[in-house]
């Protein structure tokens, strides 16, 4: 299928959904004098190049550029590299992620395996030649050395090329040293195997064993001449990899850090500043208890500096636990119904904010970001996340405008970035005490129109929605209807954010109502909202329906033909809404979705449902497979298509196999789109394209709608 080149699905797809030439991954030198950042060179470039902006002067320049780096020879990415890009969704090319010294004047980074370093005052990068391929290259606080993962080593090298030496090399093919675990990588938000000592003189390091993990085989079938991958894969129930901690200095003695890896086998977080003893956070399997733990590096000793329990789970948020520079623990906690940020003993806010992160501790404050909370004064700002400085005088919104708002502080000044729902892509300003002072510029493509979204609530339970009608649609004429959710935890899709809604606009202009509808579940209003789902995944499908109902006494949404599609959890929420409710819902496209939870990897799914062995029913009821009434004759049978990328280590095909075979063996209808090659993302251009375009023929046909 083709289409013509300048179609909103071809530049959705070829500027990797508008993100391409934006800045991002921003870096605040201690004095403020620079900000460090990546930006690739146009709004089609998927080549990232490392930037500095210089406040004073206002100007820009390029510190590392890779295809002058790599004297135009094409990236040559290793297994190893490929796994951490996928788990971080990062579909870039070029240098896509760096690390500095503490002074910001060094930075290193991996390109095509070989590793770089950038002098960031001159504005100079260079080659060490080191053995590869080279994974997470850190310099040391005071920028003598840089610490890197190769072949499942760690080594250290001299930050002029000099002495290069392994610190720890593994024992067998199933040990790494100084590399994220699958779970922690995919599930925990902790990228990192490796943290170095404020000193510069020792490291901290993650030794990895994935011998206990079952190994799962992912084939290519349009290849057959090439061999399966054979890949560890924690699923629920079975065995996690074995994760332990040294202290390791850089003469290679190590020395382990000590704790009841038994009780809390789930490293989650690692702290070391100079403000306090490294602080380690480690989680319990089932997740509902946790420790925040002290470490002394000189006998790997720990101690417990705090506890946490709860009934259900225990969430985890960027940025914490830290020490603050006075050496107060800083947490994110829930408590007394509430999502708050503590400093010491002491919470510093309420209610009236649901706090997601912390972005940056000082002596004077602490900076988070947080949306409003269940309790907060007036009526909740639907789909906004903002940025705020709290401390023991109260709190401050830094961000004015409405929007969806991050931060990156150091010393008195900040990068904001802010998206908003009048204009496309994101705006970067660089704030000095608090007041504008730069712009970082962007030059991702404009998307060349503008989401028609109104974003309000549905339902008794007041489910945060999304509503986009047709641009040019100026009736009273009934629509039908395309719920277009992500519904489940981490996936809040209902943002107060112009390019969020890009996809659903542009199904709305095919002729659809499309209803965004973010259920209980997902992330934003409040601890008990995000943990209704205990043991129970359908509940997010309850919610879409109450939605949907409500907000068709308020809209022209005829419901006699209503459709839903989704991607990930998306995806078995649209087929989970086609075989449970085919009174409410007439046809559904299920994308990479899970069908069998018990194939789904630990952490994440137990969270959520417990055990396969303890919770079977939990399992049973969230299953696609194994759903009431499957076979039932007496049903309607409504159209699904099944999409799902062959190459998938994340969520892996079988589970739509086995979904299409239980179908088949129901009579139930239904479509299998096979993507060769493509694994949880889709970042392949003619892929991502037709892929649209093949959604809304299926749609169309389904519900028997006939083209103008």
């Amino acid at each position: 299928m083709t289409t013509e080149p300048h179609s909103f699905p071809r530049r959705h797809a070829r500027t990797q959904r508008f993100t391409l030439g934006a800045p991002r991954s921003f870096t605040v030198a201690p004095d403020g004098s620079r900000v460090v950042f990546l930006r690739s060179g146009s709004g089609t470039d998927r080549a990232n190049s490392l930037w500095v902006l210089d406040t004073e002067e206002g100007a820009e320049r390029v510190a590392a550029d890779p295809r002058a780096l790599l004297g135009g020879a094409s990236e040559d990415l290793s297994p190893e590299e490929r796994a951490r890009r996928e788990r971080s969704r990062e579909g870039g090319a070029g240098i896509v992620g760096y690390a500095t010294d503490t002074a910001v004047e060094l930075a290193s980074f991996a390109l095509s395996g070989r590793l770089f370093a950038a002098e960031l005052r001159a504005g100079t990068a260079r080659g060490l030649s080191v053995p590869g391929p080279v994974i997470d290259p850190r310099p040391s606080p005071d920028g003598r050395h840089i610490a890197y993962v190769a072949q499942g080593a760690l080594r250290v090298v001299g930050a002029e090329g000099e002495n290069d030496r392994a610190l720890a090399e593994p024992e067998s093919e199933n040990v790494s040293y100084g590399l994220a675990e699958f779970i922690a990588a995919e599930e925990m938000g902790r990228s990192r195997g490796f943290w170095w000592a404020p000193e510069s003189d020792r490291l901290l390091m993650a030794r990895v064993d994935d011998t206990p993990v079952r190994r799962w085989w992912i084939a290519d079938p349009a290849h057959p001449e090439r061999e399966p991958q054979r890949v560890p894969y924690p699923a629920a129930g079975t065995g996690n990899a074995e994760v332990r901690l040294f202290v390791i200095g850089l003469d290679g003695l190590r020395t382990e850090v000590v704790w009841d890896r038994a009780r809390y086998p789930y490293l989650a977080h690692v702290h070391w500043s100079a403000a306090g003893a490294p602080l380690l956070l480690v989680q319990a399997r089932d997740q509902r208890s946790q420790l925040i733990l002290a470490v002394d590096p000189d006998s790997g000793a720990t101690r417990m500096v705090h506890a946490d329990e709860d009934r259900t789970w225990l969430d985890l948020f960027p940025g914490v636990p830290c020490w603050s520079p006075s050496g107060q623990l800083v947490r994110i906690a829930d408590e007394g119904g509430a999502r708050v940020l503590a400093v010491g003993d002491r919470p510093l806010t309420g209610a009236q904010l649901h706090v997601r992160a912390l972005l940056d501790v000082s002596a004077h404050d602490v900076l988070i970001s947080a949306s409003a909370g269940a309790e907060a004064p007036g009526e909740p700002e639907t789909g906004e996340v903002h940025v705020y400085r709290v401390n023991e005088l109260g709190v401050e919104r830094v961000s004015r405008e409405p929007g969806v708002h991050a931060a990156v502080r150091a010393g008195e000044v900040t990068v904001l970035v802010s998206a908003a729902l009048n204009r496309p892509g994101s705006r970067v300003q660089v704030l000095r005490d608090g007041k504008p002072t730069r712009t970082v510029p962007s030059y991702a493509e404009d998307p060349g129109m503008s989401p028609r979204v109104t974003l309000t609530e549905g339902g008794a339970r007041r489910v945060p929605c999304a509503v986009l009608m047709p641009r040019d649609y100026d009736g009273d004429t009934p629509l039908p209807v395309l719920m277009d959710p992500y519904g489940g935890p981490h996936g809040q899709r209902v943002v107060a954010a112009h390019n969020a809604h890009l996809t659903s606009q542009w199904f709305a202009d095919q002729g659809f109502a499309v209803v965004v509808a973010d259920g209980r579940g997902t992330p934003g209003r409040s601890p008990a909202w995000e943990k209704a789902i205990h043991h129970d995944f359908t509940l997010s499908l309850d919610d879409q329906v109450e939605a949907l109902e409500d907000l068709a006494k308020r809209y022209p949404l005829d419901l006699s033909r209503v459709a839903i599609r989704g991607w990930s959890y998306g995806g078995w929420l649209a087929g989970l809404a086609v075989l449970r409710r085919p009174d409410v819902f007439h046809a559904g496209i299920a994308g990479a979705p899970v069908t069998d939870w018990s194939l789904y990897d630990t952490h994440y799914t137990e969270r959520y449902l417990g055990t396969p062995a303890e919770h079977p029913e939990a399992y049973a009821k969230s299953s696609l497979i194994t759903a009431e009434g499957l076979s039932s004759p007496a049903e309607p049978h409504r159209p699904l298509m099944v999409v799902h990328g062959l190459a998938d280590d994340n969520v892996v095909v079988a589970h739509a196999l086995r979904l299409s075979s239980a179908l088949l063996a129901a009579g139930r209808p239904h479509e299998v789109l096979p993507l060769s090659g493509v694994t949880h993302i889709t970042p392949q251009e003619q892929v991502a394209e037709n892929l649209l375009l093949l959604q809304v023929d299926f749609l169309k046909r389904s519900l028997g709608i006939t083209a103008p």
